[in-house]
């Protein structure tokens, strides 16, 4: 990606700083090169943004700490409007301590609206790859138009991280991720590449978990193309959990070690990732639903919908189960519930967008069975918040959506029985990163006719990017020809338009 090289920033210097440092004085610097899990930036608001990075120069330790000493080191940081950082927007230090791991999160305040920036880190004699990105419009204004991809489910065994590069190509100006950024499962023999190990279970290994998969190059291109907006599913700390609930009982553990085993989850999540001090976490909880606003042009609720649940309904899977309508059951839980209600009420932006994990549109199959883990559910949950927004006025909801690893389009129903009712918004759903290999092509819709409302569907890899302007937001169903092999082309399956003020799909 042009700009972003760890070349470019050499050859920079660090001219404003008064200090000149070459490549080849980097390279004599007494400690190995630190910065192996590159950098990221993430939550931008209109005068500040969170920068990322961690030091391990050997990563995939099994202790989990990256190859770094048992002491605190010092990271400066930089910020420009240019590559040749010169003059300096905003610069200061920070100190990356051994008990968090030696990640970091730099607030890096004093920018101006709308703007685009470059940034970066030097420690222990050494200069970090390049970042760029990019602050929010100021409130009231719409800003220029917005392309902004989103992701999720990139099982590292499954295959490789094209989709990653190609959105990095896109040069997006903001990148949201839904979830599963890693798997916890063992290595399993036969796959493209290997896991390190057991199933995760310990704070070492959520954190060697996560460095093996930052070492991908791909991935980090794509973290320093743009800052992120990032919220988990359940890979990050294990499969369908719901609460305190798991799934299954394996790995066997008891009561305690699974608080333990949530608790190390998300703090290496929260280590891991550009987000805020205030999504730091609290012991086996961490407060992640949060709203972005973009200027006028745009809102970004993004939702939690594992942390809080209850329980899948009728023992998971797929059913035909009445309990999924109990008016007692959420997916948000209450509280978050009446945030995200109140949040769409304000109706800040022209779009307000959800960013959330799992299928929202009703997929029923011929029988009536659904997908307990989805919002069909907890299907009065989905209906609250589908009458919320109506009775509140909301313009244009848009729900983004990952999780099942094949891209669909839907449209929102008032009365998902009732073909004709009212469209009252839109889904759009991305398909995989990697998770489920190659997929086949494949683009007849699963039990389309009992859902007339989902639209289109596809299973190949890749991501959605969307360009977003005051009067449509575009989609394009980015794929990824194959993950098994390195390196593929991506190419446009399948375009859509929604139009403000009028939900629904139209061709793009």
């Amino acid at each position: 990606m042009t700009g972003l090289s760890r070349r470019t920033l050499v050859l920079g210097g660090l001219a404003a700083a008064g200090v000149a440092i070459g490549p080849g004085r980097a390279a004599r610097a007494a400690v190995p090169y630190p910065f192996k899990l590159g950098v990221t930036s993430g939550d931008p608001d209109p005068d500040s943004v969170v920068l990322w990075t961690r030091l391990a120069p050997a990563p995939l330790d099994a202790d989990g700490q990256g190859g770094m000493a048992n002491a605190d080191v010092t990271v400066e940081w930089q910020v420009s409007a240019n590559e040749r950082f010169a003059p300096l927007v905003a610069s200061g230090s920070v100190v990356a301590r051994y008990a968090d791991a030696h990640s970091v999160h730099v607030i890096a305040g004093g920018l101006t609206p709308d703007s685009d920036y470059y940034y970066r880190f030097r420690a222990q004699g050494h200069i970090s790859p390049v970042g760029r990105t990019r602050s929010a419009p100021a409130a009231g204004t719409f800003g220029r138009d917005l392309v902004m991809a989103f992701a999720s489910c990139a099982h590292y065994e499954a295959g490789y991280y094209t989709a990653y590069r190609r959105m990095a190509e896109d040069n997006p100006g903001l990148i949201l991720h839904l979830g599963d950024y890693i798997y916890e499962g063992a290595a399993a023999a036969g796959k493209v590449r290997q896991h390190l190990g057991a199933e995760i279970v310990s704070l070492a290994d959520y954190r060697r978990r996560y460095a093996l998969y930052k070492t991908d190059a791909d991935l980090q291109a794509a973290h320093a193309a743009a800052p992120w907006l990032v919220v988990p599913d359940d890979h990050e700390v294990e499969n369908n959990y719901a609460n305190m609930v798991r799934a299954d009982s394996s790995p066997t553990l008891t009561a305690a070690q699974w608080v333990a085993r949530r608790t190390a989850a998300y703090r290496a999540y929260y280590e891991n990732m550009p987000l805020r001090p205030t999504s730091a976490p609290s012991g086996n909880s961490i407060p992640l639903y949060r709203r972005i606003r973009w200027g006028q042009l745009a809102t970004f609720h993004m939702l939690d919908t594992r942390q809080f649940r209850d329980d899948q309904a009728c023992g998971d899977g797929w059913k035909v189960c009445a309990d999924a309508d109990l008016a007692t059951r959420s997916l948000t839980g209450a509280a978050q519930e009446a945030w995200l209600l109140d949040g769409l009420a304000q109706r800040y932006g022209t779009w307000d967008i959800l960013g959330q994990q799992v299928f929202f549109a009703r997929q029923f199959d011929a029988s009536g069975a659904a997908n307990m883990d989805a919002w069909d559910g907890y299907r009065a949950s989905r209906s609250r918040i589908q009458t919320g927004w109506v009775q509140r006025g909301v313009r244009n909801p848009l729900v983004l959506t990952g999780d099942v690893h094949r891209s669909w389009a839907n449209e929102l129903k008032a009365d998902y029985a009732n073909p004709s009712s009212a469209t009252i918004g839109t889904e759009l759903v991305c398909t995989s990163i990697s998770t489920d290999g190659n997929g086949d092509g494949t683009a007849a819709m699963p039990n389309a006719a009992t859902n007339p409302h989902l639209k289109f569907y596809s299973n190949l890899r890749g991501y959605v990017r969307t360009t977003i302007s005051r009067s449509q937001v575009r989609a394009d169903f980015r794929a990824i020809g194959t993950v098994t092999e390195h390196g593929a082309a991506a190419s446009t399956v399948r375009s859509f338009v929604v139009l403000d003020g009028q939900p629904g799909l139209q061709a793009g």
